[in-house]
Order: structure tokens, then sequence, then C-alpha cells
């Protein structure tokens, strides 16, 4: 087990280098440290004194790769790509490239906790409604309302999410007046900004998820220890929960554990249409702002939380199941 999870370990922090230099490299492809300064700085008169000025103060005035005019291993830790990426390992996340130059750890923490409040709950209730959906539809099999259900999560995944919104806001919070139709207050408060986002969110996974798991959950029924526990005069329900669920779990765990990102990370989608300042909305104004600095960390943040999750996943098969090694 600990060599396992050394072995992960190492096979972690090659990924995060990796992830590292291919941002860097793809991002001033595409952009220079003089663009950069251009658009932070604004307005259409910008002087080369200015943006020496910005790029002096943000650390852009180095070269990006490799510095000639230094001496020895100086030619390559002289350089924005070595300094960026020695802080962004020590998790010194450092300040924004934006005008505001805020503080990108302390925005993190904080924001991280607004999508935690909109992503755990949702989290939670995917994975306990697109389970019971599913068992459900496996449960009336081959009747009407098994193939109604999959009529309903066919047409479910075939809608986009944009339309879920759309329809929610004008429903829920125009014509009913249920819930306001964007924003966030924190504390008691949220709850009432969240409710729509949460459910919405559920209803644009809920096809998908539940006919996925139906399709899992139908193999499973059709095996010799299902046959068995029904000889020995088993109820269905207790069949399916004491016995199928539980055969079925490693492909659930694959399918929930893939989304633990998510839970971090927030919606990039659904924060930014309902006006919730989490993590998803941060890196959307870091990505229109051309912010290097934060769309470095949250693309690092993003590749270490699915390198954590994925060996998470590892050691709950373990669990669910005790012929898995580890090896």
């Amino acid at each position: 087990m600990i060599k396992y999870l050394l072995r992960r370990l190492g096979y972690g922090i090659a990924v995060l280098v990796g992830v590292n230099l291919l941002t860097f490299f793809l991002f001033f492809s595409v952009n220079t440290p003089d663009d950069m300064a251009r658009l932070n700085i604004g307005g259409k008169r910008v002087t080369q004194e200015q943006i020496e000025k910005w790029k002096t103060e943000r650390g852009y005035d180095k070269p990006l790769y490799y510095d000639a005019a230094q001496a020895g291993s100086q030619k390559f830790t002289h350089t924005i790509l070595w300094e960026r990426s020695i802080s962004l390992m020590l998790l010194d996340f450092g300040r924004s490239d934006a005008r505001q130059a805020v503080n990108i750890g302390h925005e993190v923490k904080v924001r991280m906790g607004v999508s935690l409040q909109l992503a755990v709950p949702l989290f939670v209730l995917q994975v306990i409604v697109s389970t019971a959906f599913a068992l459900l539809l496996v449960f009336f099999r081959h009747t009407r309302i098994d193939f109604w259900g999959v009529v309903l999560c066919v047409l479910m995944l075939s809608i986009s999410s944009l339309f879920y919104i759309i329809v929610g806001q004008y429903f829920f919070s125009r014509l009913l007046r249920l819930v306001p139709i964007g924003g966030y207050e924190p504390g008691l408060d949220a709850i009432k900004f969240l409710a729509l986002p949460i459910v919405l969110s559920l209803l644009s996974r809920l096809g998908g998820e539940a006919r996925l798991y139906r399709a899992m959950f139908l193999e499973e029924v059709g095996k010799d220890y299902v046959r068995t526990a029904r000889a020995k005069g088993l109820s269905e329900p207790v069949v399916l929960f004491r016995h199928v669920l539980r055969n079925a779990l490693i492909p659930i765990i694959t399918s929930a554990g893939s989304y633990l990102p998510y839970v971090f990370l927030g919606s990039l989608v659904f924060e930014s249409f309902f006006g919730i300042p989490g993590l998803g909305a941060f890196i959307i104004e870091a990505i229109s702002g051309q912010d290097f600095a934060i769309v470095r960390t949250m693309v690092f943040l993003g590749a270490a939380l699915y390198v954590a999750s994925n060996a998470l996943i590892d050691l709950a098969y373990t669990w669910v199941d005790p012929r898995v090694r580890l090896s």
C-alpha cells in the first residue's frame, strides 16, 4: 500500500510539472507580456514606459525560457518560467496580474468556500437521486414505467444545461418569484440563492447519470448470484439494495469520483449565469482578462485535484471490493 501511494505521488508530481510546462508554453504562444500589459493597463494610448513599468511590477521583465545575458545556471533560473514554476510548486500563488493585484491564495480560499456551498449538496444529491432513479427503473424493468423513464433520461441528457438555466430562471424567478434570479449572500441567506442552481444542475446531469447506472444495474441483475438470492426467497427490493447495488458500486464510484474536482473548483457555467462569486466565476474572469497568474494557478489546482481524486477512487475500490489489491 505504501509503495503504491509513493508511486502515485511520484506520478502525480510528474503530471503537475508537465501540466505547468504545457500551460506556460500554450499561454505564451498566443500572448506576450506586452499584450498582457496593454490589456491590464487599458486605454488606447499606452506608452512603452507604462508597459515596461507594469512588467517590472509583475515580474514579467525577464526572458520567458532562456536568458543568454546571464552566466551558468542563471541562464535558466533568471527566467519567468523558472521563477513562476518554483513559486507554484511551493504553493506560493502570488498576486494576480490584474490592476487590483489581488492575493490569489486568499481569493482561492474565500471563493472555494462559496463553490463548496453549491457543489457539495449538488454532489450528494446527484449520487443519491441518480442511483435511486436508476434502481426504480430496474425494479420496473420491461414495463411502461421503465420505457418512459428511459425516454425521459434521453430527453434530459439531450438538452443543453443553458436551456435548463434559462427556463428555470424564467419559470421559478420571473413567473413564480420563488427564488432570486441571481446573486449571492453569505450565511443562511445563501440557501435561497443556491437552491435554483442546485436543482437545475441536478436535472441537467440526471438523465446521463441515471441511464448509465441503469445499464450497470441491468448487467448485474442477470448474474448467477442474483438468481441465487431470489431462489433463497429474498424480495426484489432486498436483492436490488443488498446485492445488486453493492456489486455495482465500483463503476458508480468511478463516475462520481470523476466529478470530485468540480466540487472544489466550482461550476463555470452555473456560477457565471447566477452571479455566484465562486472559483468557477473566478476562472472565467481570469481567462477574459488574460490573467496568467490566476489561470496557471487554477489549472495547477485542477490537475492536483484530479490526481488526488483518482488516487482516492483507487483506494475506494479496495474498500468496496476486498478482492481488489493495490500493487
